[in-house]
């Protein structure tokens, strides 16, 4: 039978190996671990690791004995995290914050920078994503599922290139680390009080559980993970929107334009969240020096939210033409941030938004020993898709009176004379369905690598790979809009919700029956519908290929009387990538686009630790690298829109907007230097100072370039200068071992970062870069004895710029945030453990501001979490 490339492959890296190592009587230790353990750190599994205690030191050894400045999450006990979901312990992390998503510690902002320049990896392999770019939603890795984490502050030849701030590995269990049969299984109640004041249901389940077990006399192990959990998602929203800068005048006679709102809308949602995810791992020990290892991951998130909005956008006064219909004028700093207006409507709007997404990581890894050789092959998939839609009834409300107050510092109040509880106020309505898109990513990749000890000088070890990965993502759209009906809806299709400081809201009590009587069977369905040629336009596909080598040396050795390690290698990477898309020039209709680049990048690093005593508790460590994270890859489509004067003889340049397949990568020459001080088991103090020039930055912006060589002016994302983030990082933690009892099972830990980037957005607003956090930090007390587990914690960040929507160039500024909680646990028996969970205990809100404009705010509020349950261990 003829053999398939991906046949051979799967020949070459495994079968020839395995037969070598079978065969061989060398025999040599294991190989170690893909990710952490083969960039020479000890692995993040630990059999022995019970309680906050355990874990704290797990995770501080495994800090101690890197090569790399690495920050490390590893697990209390068996399928026991910190936190429900990696997120959220990896936010708490020094340097580490999270971006909120419905409340959910969610995608990483990392020593300054956002999630364009984190790399993510599960067992060493990079992950395909559900967004439109790459970032990974890291809340889709349940505890179940992990067993840790290590995030490299620093570079090694060896990790897979793409994380100019961090590379974050997320590991999963090894089962023949463990002896015997683990079963651990518990049950949550999540309550959402929120939800009380939405009429929506405010309990929830959440379940998980992990079997691990050895079989065939203990030379094959297996592990399978599974969790559920159906999340209330419920928010309370007012977003007051940006003004007419252009087109006011001077509404109060003192010769100064004073600047009217475009309008607001408010909001109140009333869904769920639900996710459900499965881990399947097996390793054999075909003899001493082979081994292989199969595993899988599988999760699914449905986000199912109807809501009801109101919109007010009769207040712009355009040129003053709206002037007289003005009284009880609040005017700041040029703004009118609060007045009443007569003869004004609002709208109404019953909508429906679901997104599901699935993600798919799965392998197969080989670790063989052949003579002084220790040799890693591997094979991975990796798929992520992301099905979405919003669905719009809207109804317009007879004119009336509306006053309003947006002042800023989340004060917002309004009112209507109107009620906007009666449906009777309210015209025919009409359906939006804005839009029906989908994202699917497919990811492959092979890598080998081969390491043996050596004695040449400090080289102690060498190391020699290969990785090879495909890649191809797209996205399209369906849109369409159905006209009003001739009759208004009755009060019987709607459920009146009436919430402090909130307009009364209807919302249809069945929204897809409703749908379907008043538009037809199929309203809902893109399947039949011509796309538009927006659609057309937004529509896109990316390819990308690459192939890296590297090579890397271990270093050991002593100076000056004190010992030093470390490492030392290069990394080449070659990518040829390919855009697709649609092309309209003068709205004419859309035609087939493309273009692409190709480039090679040189990747060196060096990593230092110098032990400043015998002890090995004073380490100072350096790095030195040069490092490179790759392009969005939705700004990398050709799609693009043109108009072009047609005037004979004209010499006009082409002017539009499109995607920009030629971006290159983001590079940064990077330093860091750290103090680390492990005074005592489970008990650090460090100091640390780092340093990136950051070129080719990513922006959108409007410049010239040349199309089918004419001269044009295009707004894309292009390759910018860049500029220098910079940054230092303070960590303390301590377990107070020393202290009487009961006193003596407290601990704290604590962690504090500065960062400052000379780095600005390229679109107008003076934005900072993307992720910048000045200041953020936390501090973490926690308390164990006698089966007692308690722990509080706070986590701040200043303000910073983020980008929460799928267009690149919509930039907010997400307000300073500090989320507090608290976890409290006791063993009823040995085996069974009653936990209590307490989340945003302060009722943060999430407020984005736009332009630097204090009075345009988006104030969400997500609320209070609580949960109660049950873990039981066998």
């Amino acid at each position: 039978m003829k053999l398939t490339p991906i046949g051979a492959l799967v020949r070459a890296l495994f079968l020839v190996p395995a037969a070598v190592a079978t065969t061989s009587t060398a025999f040599a230790q294991e190989a170690p671990q893909q990710g952490a353990a083969a960039s020479g750190d000890t692995a993040v599994q630990q059999v022995t690791v019970t309680g906050i205690r355990a874990s704290v030191r797990s995770a501080l050894s495994v800090k101690e004995n890197s090569n790399s400045i690495v920050e490390v999450v590893s697990s209390e006990d068996i399928g026991k995290l910190p936190d429900t979901t990696i997120a959220e312990s990896l936010a708490r992390l020094p340097g580490l914050a999270a971006g909120l998503d419905r409340g959910n510690a969610s995608q990483i902002v990392a020593r300054g920078m956002g999630e364009r320049f984190i790399g993510a990896t599960l067992n060493g392999r990079e992950l395909a994503s559900s967004e439109p770019n790459r970032a990974v939603r890291f809340e889709q890795f349940p505890s179940e599922s992990l067993s840790g984490a290590v995030v490299y502050k620093t570079q090694n030849a060896d990790l897979v290139e793409g994380g100019v701030a961090t590379s974050i590995d997320l590991q999963t269990v090894q089962p023949l680390k463990y002896k015997g049969r683990q079963i651990s299984v518990k049950a949550d109640a999540l309550y959402y009080p929120l939800a009380n004041d939405v009429d929506a249901k405010a309990w929830r389940p959440r379940l998980g559980g992990i079997y691990i077990d050895q079989l065939a006399g203990g030379s094959v192990g297996v592990a399978l993970a599974a969790s559920y959990q159906k999340q209330p998602s419920i928010e309370k929203r007012k977003n007051h929107w940006a003004f007419n800068e252009d087109h006011s005048v001077d509404m109060n006679g003192d010769g100064r334009v004073d600047k009217t709102p475009w309008g607001f809308e408010d909001e109140i949602k009333r869904g769920t969240n639900e996710r459900a995810s499965v881990l399947g791992k097996v390793e054999w020990k075909l003899s001493p020096d082979a081994q292989i290892t199969a595993d899988v991951y599988y999760a699914k998130n449905k986000i199912h939210e109807p809501s009801v909005q109101h919109w007010t956008g009769d207040v712009g006064n355009w040129d003053g033409w709206q002037t007289p219909n003005f009284s009880n004028l609040d005017i700041r700093d040029g703004y009118v941030v609060g007045a009443t207006v007569r003869d004004v409507t609002v709208s109404t709007h019953s909508t429906r938004w679901f997104q599901n997404m699935s993600n798919f990581a799965g392998g197969l890894n080989g670790k063989f020993n052949v003579g002084d050789w220790k040799i890693d092959a591997d094979v991975a998939v990796s798929r992520a898709d992301r099905d979405s839609q919003w669905a719009d009834v809207r109804q317009t409300s007879a004119p009336g009176t509306l006053s309003w107050s947006f002042t800023g510092n989340e004060q917002q109040s309004y009112s209507f004379t109107q009620d906007t509880g009666n449906a009777a106020i309210f015209g025919a309505p009409a359906l939006y369905i804005d839009a029906d898109g989908h994202v699917d990513d497919k990811l492959n990749s092979a890598q080998l690598s081969a390491w043996r000890p050596v004695e040449l000088g400090p080289v102690s070890r060498i190391k020699f790979g290969a990785r090879f990965s495909d890649r191809e993502k797209s996205f399209h759209q369906t849109t369409w809009n159905l006209p009003a009906t001739a009759t208004s809806l009755p009060a019987s299709a709607f459920e009146t919700i009436r919430a402090d400081e909130y307009f009364p809201a209807l919302m249809l009590n069945d929204f897809n029956g409703i749908v379907g009587s008043l538009f037809g069977a199929g309203a809902l369905s893109p399947d039949g519908r011509t796309q538009t040629a927006t659609d057309l336009l937004a529509g896109w596909r990316v390819k990308e290929r690459s192939s890296a080598v590297y090579a890397q040396g271990d270093l050991d050795g002593e100076m000056f009387g004190l010992k030093y390690r470390g490492n030392v290698g290069l990394r080449v990477v070659h990518t040829k990538q390919t855009g697709y898309g649609m092309e309209s020039r003068n709205g004419a209709a859309p035609t087939a686009a493309e273009g692409g680049a190709s480039y090679t990048k040189a990747l060196p690093s060096a990593n230092l630790i110098l032990n400043l005593d015998q002890a090995q508790e004073h380490q100072v460590r350096f790095s030195l690298a040069r490092a490179m994270s790759r392009a969005p890859m939705d700004e990398m489509r050709a799609s693009r829109q043109l108009s072009i004067d047609t005037t004979p003889g004209s010499n006009q340049p082409l002017t539009g907007s499109a995607g920009n397949p030629g971006l290159l990568p983001m590079m940064a020459n990077q330093a860091d230097l750290a103090y680390q001080w492990y005074f005592e088991k489970g008990s650090l103090l460090s100091a640390g100072l780092f340093y990136k020039k950051v070129g080719s930055y990513i922006g959108i912006t409007t410049d010239d370039t040349t199309i089918d060589g004419r001269q044009a002016t295009i707004t894309r994302s292009i390759n910018g200068d860049g500029g220098y983030v910079r940054g230092v990082e303070l960590a303390y933690q301590q377990a107070f071992t020393m202290l009487p009892a009961p006193f003596d099972g407290l601990g704290v830990a604590a962690n504090f970062s500065y960062n400052e980037s000379s780095i600005k957005e390229f679109t107008a607003g003076d934005f900072p870069m993307v992720g910048l956090m000045r200041r953020n930090g936390g501090v973490t007390l926690w308390y164990e004895k006698n089966g007692f587990e308690a722990r509080l914690q706070a986590n701040y960040h200043s303000p910073f710029v983020r980008m929460p929507r799928w267009t690149a160039g919509y930039l907010v500024e997400n307000d300073e945030e500090t989320y507090v909680s608290a976890n409290i646990s006791k063993y009823l028996t040995p085996q069974l453990q009653l936990h209590l969970g307490l989340d945003n205990i302060t009722n943060q809100r999430v407020i984005h501001k736009q332009g630097g404009n204090q009075y345009v705010q988006n104030v969400m509020e997500y609320g209070r979490r609580y949960n109660i349950g049950l873990a039981y261990k066998f």
